[in-house]
């Protein structure tokens, strides 16, 4: 069977820790921040890890 190819659009959104968890950036930051408050888009900057259901997906697509 041959190798799979990353999905380049889950390459860049997905990153892998040392421990084998997979990461992400949360959403809603991109535009509108005027109404957001300054603790919710500090919250949304920081990553934060897939469940597990998600990680089994992603680990075939990177």
């Amino acid at each position: 069977m041959p190798k799979l190819k990353t999905k380049s659009g889950s390459k860049k959104r997905f990153k892998k820790t040392a421990n084998g968890y997979i990461k992400k950036k949360h959403a809603f930051k991109s535009h509108l921040l005027t109404k957001k408050s300054k603790k919710r888009k500090r919250n949304l900057s920081k990553f934060i890890m897939l469940n597990k259901s998600d990680q089994k997906n992603i680990n075939k697509q990177i």
